[in-house]
């Protein structure tokens, strides 16, 4: 199928814009040898291409990874028990007292004086103490494996 008749078919199909488009396309291209016909096909092409990979760019690069770190944060707020140390969004520290998975609110105590205040767990953006258990954790990991590394070579006495 040649260019010409493809983009009359386009116009009838898409409407007024296409019309347009095929039209000036199609002047270009019964005017243009065929080997101008083959790259004006492929600009058209490369018009549609390049938007296209600029949102799978953008995709990448913001969409994703917010969606990422809001899934974390829902299964950080899911997993929260009794004795947790939560920070609010509102910058409210306190530990966490109950959890109501009826009305998905956490009853938190706060300051020295032992003030309770009930939040919805929504508003919890982090969870100190299983950041500082899994910072924990990866320093235990990073030390093993730092002596592995020092312990694979021969013995110097050898």
């Amino acid at each position: 199928m040649n260019f010409k008749n493809f983009f009359k078919k386009l116009s009838v199909m898409a409407g007024g814009s296409a019309v347009m488009l095929s039209g000036n396309l199609t002047a270009f291209a019964a005017d243009a040898s065929g080997e101008n016909a083959m790259s004006t096909g492929s600009a058209v092409l490369s018009t549609f291409i390049l938007p296209m990979v600029v949102l799978i760019f953008l995709y990448l690069l913001m969409i994703r990874p917010q969606q990422k770190q809001e899934k974390e944060t829902r299964q950080m707020q899911e997993s929260l028990q009794a004795g947790d140390e939560i920070v609010t969004r509102g910058g409210i520290v306190g530990i966490v007292l109950r959890v109501d998975e009826n009305t998905k609110t956490v009853l938190i105590e706060t300051g020295s004086n032992h003030v309770k205040l009930r939040v919805v767990r929504d508003a919890i953006i982090q969870n100190i103490t299983a950041e500082e258990a899994a910072s924990a954790e990866q320093a235990k990991a990073q030390k093993e494996k730092n002596n592995k590394a020092i312990s694979l070579g021969k013995p110097k006495d050898e």
